[in-house]
């Protein structure tokens, strides 16, 4: 195996301002936001203002988008008129959008780890809310459509039940009033700059999971007092929280997640500048997995035509280290190869998460850094659940060796 890319370098995620000690932070409620931070309804809406958009002739870019995110929908709307210039009222707009939106509600899939955070918090009867810029009648539906989450979430402050909007603090003061909490005991998670602010302007522990890319909209989040690449690195504990303890030989269960492809060249950094050869896969044929899965570390099965099934490390990310232009999936087999297999049918089954992206100080460092997954790796894959997927059909039915 000879594909040589630049594996496990990515951006971690680390505070924006020191935190004190544990046993100094008090949290003993946590409010959390809806859309874009555990449910991804941002894509649905996405879908829908390219189209209205683009019916009153204008090139959709995406363009304002920082200015829109978790503002409430008539004020969202009136920025999104002003930055494409539409000739309708924020009225008309919403309108529309809602229109798109009422019928799509079920296809909001839960971001990574909102599911986990949900069940944890509400088994563990820690006091917590949703504080959602959206009408209650919209957060209603959503929540329905979430297994669970409308009996876990007894406490709901809706965007039309306050006075002002995020980035004012009312929705989040309205919360910790009716958990009965001191908003300086509160943690409230955000995706959203102007739900940061809020949080921060009502005198509480802010702790941001960014939907826009940190790389272009970094000073956006940095009132917050903890920045996270997403929810599945999330440490409770932290706050003096009660702490998840689901991990399993120190990597995250899930999935499993299938992709494959044929092995494709990639940057000619593995082999030869790390000495950790990647079998790499086009990114194109798997734009969808890309998007749904945050970027980070994973174990696995590898499946490889013709050879056998492998343990195997995974990166999915930018591999800032390097500053990749696009987002790439880089799986590490742990085995020794004497050849490459450019062209071969690669199939992987990823079913564990070990860490979030990280940058790092030296190419030194990220070496050990790569080389300690792999250690992760090869104990975690022989322990239950992990190594009943040595033997998924996915793998071993495998297609003919497709190289040339």
């Amino acid at each position: 195996m000879d594909s040589n890319d630049d594996a496990h370098a990515v951006t971690t995620a680390v505070p924006s301002s020191p935190l004190p000690p544990p046993q100094q932070l008090k949290i003993y409620h946590v409010i959390l936001d809806l859309d874009g931070t555990l449910i991804d309804t941002e894509t649905l809406v996405e879908e829908a203002l390219e189209l209205i958009v683009s019916g009153y002739g204008k090139k959709w870019n995406g363009e304002g988008a920082h200015k829109r995110l978790g503002k409430r929908p008539l004020e969202s709307a009136a920025s999104l008129i002003q930055d494409y210039d539409l000739p309708c009222t924020p009225q008309e707009l919403y309108s529309q959008i809602l229109d798109f939106m009422k019928n799509r509600w079920a296809q909001a899939r839960a971001l990574p780890g909102a599911n986990r955070l949900v069940t944890h918090l509400h088994s563990h009867g820690v006091p917590f809310a949703l504080a959602s810029s959206s009408p209650a009648k919209n957060i209603k539906a959503k929540l329905s459509y979430q297994a669970g989450w409308t009996e876990a979430f007894t406490v709901v402050v809706a965007g039309d039940e306050v006075i002002n909007g995020k980035p004012a603090p009312d929705i989040f003061l309205e919360a910790a009033k009716r958990l009965n909490a001191d908003p300086a005991t509160c943690l409230v998670i955000e995706d959203a700059p102007a739900g940061v602010k809020a949080g921060k302007a009502a005198g509480m522990t802010v702790l941001a999971v960014p939907s826009l890319p940190t790389k272009e909209f970094h000073s956006l989040y940095s009132d917050a007092d903890v920045v996270l690449n997403s929810l599945l690195d999330l440490e409770p504990e932290t706050w003096g929280l009660p702490p998840f303890e689901d991990r399993i030989g120190g990597v995250l269960p899930m999935g499993p997640l299938y992709m494959g492809g044929p092995v494709v060249m990639g940057f000619g950094r593995g082999s030869k500048l790390l000495g950790i050869p990647t079998a790499n896969l086009a990114t194109t044929a798997l734009s969808k997995q890309l998007a749904e899965n945050v970027c980070g570390v994973y174990i696995g099965w590898a499946g490889l035509a013709n050879h056998g099934v492998y343990k195997m490390v995974m990166n999915i990310g930018w591999s800032p280290y390097f500053n990749n232009a696009e987002k790439t999936v880089e799986p590490w087999l742990l085995h020794d190869f004497a050849e490459n297999f450019y062209g071969v049918e690669l199939r992987l089954v990823v079913v564990g998460y070990i860490r979030p992206e990280a940058n790092f100080v030296s190419l030194e460092a990220l070496v050990e850094r790569i080389h300690e997954d792999g250690r992760i790796a090869k104990a975690a894959l022989d322990m239950t659940p992990y190594s009943q997927y040595a033997e998924d059909p996915y793998l071993t039915t495998m297609l003919p060796n497709s190289a040339t």
